[in-house]
């Protein structure tokens, strides 16, 4: 662990309205009387951010909050951020998540020190059809897939149906829903459409692989890494006829019927064999897109055992109920020592950095 004490600024985007803000006023909305029951009062569930500053306190640092909320003067604050280290939590600029990658080279260019993926990293992960391009070459296996854009075919494989029409461009399940999945040119052109139409996106139409969700969180920097417990989405219990995806339903909509029949856990049931594939698959496909400090690989596993990389996530979602919090509580790691793991290994990028240039100097 970095024994110093640092300066550790928390940095988070929001856009329209603080989403933490709204919440708490409508807690504080005025509550209808009824004789026939009390209300109890829900308690407020922690934001991601919220938790990691109470680790990063619990670590003997220094925590602090800065927002970025899309203006041009909060980039100008930014830039006089004094702190010894950004926990960079954006995900995008003014609610554009294409601008993710954006924020990312300002912090580079600035010459802050920060947690996660860099620019580049952020980029290639980003855009989906680039990522399965660059694991194609490395031979990590991913569904055959085509890119389309206004009318232009980009990129094709021989494909067959049933296929998963999504934006290329969007993380977070955006624009994945039932209606994802389709199984004819009609189906398929429509989706299309919808995807350019509400995304302004290419559509990433991609051959829909049968089998169970698998997630490998991974923490460590290209050279050295840790491949953590595998955790697997639950989708068994999805409605007869429903696509069985990670659509944005089954990941955050808490009121839907998906949201409650799903959940994600520690993958059971996986011989000591498929386990090691997995790992080396997510281990590939991580250092493929040159991830850093933490990430979480999405994959498929097939009925016949093929594994097949959906998608890469830099700087994954850390809340503790989420399932990167969960692998490493599974590798022994409690909430607090995952954030101080992914603190150790950031610094001592920097550090070695440092050391590296004043050696070249000699």
């Amino acid at each position: 662990m970095i024994g110093s004490k640092l300066k550790i600024a928390l940095l988070y985007d929001v856009w329209n309205e603080d989403p933490v803000a709204a919440a708490e006023k409508e807690e504080s909305a005025p509550v209808r009387k009824t004789r026939k029951k009390v209300v109890k009062k829900q308690k407020k569930e922690k934001t991601d951010r919220e938790e990691i500053f109470e680790a990063l306190q619990k670590l003997g640092h220094e925590p602090s909050y800065f927002e970025l909320d899309g203006r041009p003067q909060s980039l100008h604050g930014l830039a006089k951020c004094d702190a010894d280290l950004i926990f960079n939590l954006t995900e995008s600029f003014g609610g554009d998540d294409t601008k993710e990658m954006n924020v990312v080279a300002y912090l580079d260019l600035l010459g802050l020190r920060f947690t996660g993926a860099g620019p580049h990293s952020i980029f290639l992960a980003q855009d989906k059809g680039v990522a399965k391009k660059i694991f194609s070459f490395h031979g990590i296996k991913t569904p055959f897939f085509a890119t389309s854009y206004r009318g232009r075919t980009e990129h094709a494989h021989d494909i067959s149906f049933p296929l998963i029409v999504k934006p290329s461009w969007e993380d977070g399940s955006i624009g994945i829903d039932a209606g994802a999945v389709v199984k004819n040119v009609k189906e398929m052109m429509e989706r299309i459409q919808y995807i350019q139409d509400e995304f302004d996106s290419p559509a990433l139409i991609e051959e829909y692989i049968e089998g169970r969700e698998i997630y490998a969180g991974i923490l460590g920097s290209y050279e050295r890494t840790q491949v953590l417990p595998l955790v697997e989405l639950d989708l068994s219990r999805l409605p007869e006829g429903m696509p069985k995806i990670a659509s944005y339903d089954v990941k955050f909509e808490k009121n839907t019927e998906a949201y409650k029949l799903t959940k994600s856990n520690v993958a059971e049931n996986l011989d000591e064999e498929t386990v090691k594939k997995l790992s080396e698959t997510a281990l590939a496909a991580y250092r493929a897109l040159k991830l850093r400090d933490y990430g979480r690989i999405d994959m498929r596993l097939a009925p016949n055992g093929d594994v097949y990389v959906i998608e890469a996530n830099p700087n994954p979602w850390l809340a503790s109920r989420q399932e990167f919090a969960m692998a490493a509580k599974a590798a022994g790691l409690s909430y607090t020592e995952m954030i101080g793991s992914i603190i150790d290994l950031a610094m001592s990028r920097y550090l070695n950095d440092d050391l590296t240039n004043v050696a070249a100097m000699h």
